[in-house]
């Protein structure tokens, strides 16, 4: 086995995931693929690969070769016969917060395949903030304020937290005239593991920057997102929801927007990814195909939704 064939077989396996993936791909054995990773760490004289029985992920000087036996293999595409690169093809990972995911990553990520027959994708929907290098992720949806780093992020556009309720609950219940009369009302927590919960508000209209936590006893609590909403459609109580989620449903009148004057500033919009992942062609397309749909769906959302303005 060269050192090139062994480079094929690891990127491969990085980019599907695992070294069994990789070896059904090429048509290998499990055994080749190993060989091919030691053979790669003997001449870098370096561990390259982490490998454990649930995920495959890079150590720091992986991720510097990863990108250069990229860069190596994309050029010998180049060189094949009729000399223009061929169809798209390889593999990538994303990850999305969940409900983000189901709505608006999915459809685009649909339509990208459909478009590239040779490209695979693998997606993780989750609601943490995902180790991009350690859990070998390629390209990542972030909804919060991104700290310092060394990944790249493309702001997509931001996105709000509502409060909702259906139009049968309030005319039961009435509506809240301010964050303290929540007490007295059936609310709905994001939290499976208790009877409370912390939302967040602006103190004064206004005054977005002074943000209050209010401890609100919730009747029912769910850890789904998508769950809190049809039991608020149902007329269950108030939620606490993004924009994005419930846009749609608040446009139609099915749930009516509470307390907008005292909202928190609005959550950026994010698609972070590492530099040397923009050069893998997959990653590189799919984000000039996403990030159009992405930033006009959520200026839509703001749209549809316009900031409040706050009481005099």
């Amino acid at each position: 086995m060269d050192r090139l064939d062994s480079i094929s077989l690891v990127v491969a396996a990085v980019e599907a995931g695992s070294l069994a993936a990789a070896a059904r791909q090429h048509g290998r054995s499990p055994a080749a693929v190993t060989r091919a990773v030691a053979l790669l760490e003997l001449h870098a004289g370096e561990t390259l690969l982490l490998r454990s029985t649930r995920k495959l992920s890079l150590t720091a000087a992986g991720e510097r070769h990863l990108a250069i036996w990229r860069d190596v293999l994309a050029k010998l595409r180049e060189l094949e016969p009729g000399g223009a690169p061929g169809p798209l093809q390889g593999g990538m990972v994303l990850t999305a917060p969940e409900l983000f995911g189901r709505l608006k990553v999915m459809p685009l990520l649909e339509s990208f395949l459909r478009d590239h027959p040779q490209v695979s994708a693998r997606v993780l929907m989750v609601n943490r903030v995902v180790d991009l290098i350690g859990e070998g992720v390629d390209l990542a949806v972030r909804l919060a304020p991104l700290p310092d780093s060394t990944l790249i992020a493309i702001r997509i556009g931001e996105v709000r937290t509502l409060l909702c309720a259906s139009p049968d609950y309030l005319a039961r219940a009435g509506a809240p005239a301010a964050p303290h009369e929540l007490e007295r009302h059936d609310c709905i927590g994001l939290n499976a593991e208790g009877d409370h919960a912390l939302w967040g508000f602006s103190v004064a209209p206004g005054q977005e920057s002074r943000v209050r936590s209010l401890r609100v006893q919730t009747r029912l609590s769910v850890n789904n997102a998508a769950a809190t909403i049809d039991a608020a459609l149902r007329g269950n109580g108030i939620i606490r929801a993004r924009s994005y989620q419930v846009a749609h449903d608040v446009a139609a009148g099915r749930l009516i927007r509470l307390l907008p004057q005292f909202e928190l500033p609005p959550i950026p919009a994010h698609l972070v990814f590492h530099p040397d992942r923009a050069r893998k062609g997959v990653v590189r397309d799919f984000i000039e195909h996403a990030v159009p749909t992405l930033k006009r769906d959520l200026l839509e959302v703001a749209s549809a939704l316009p900031r409040p303005v706050p009481d005099a």
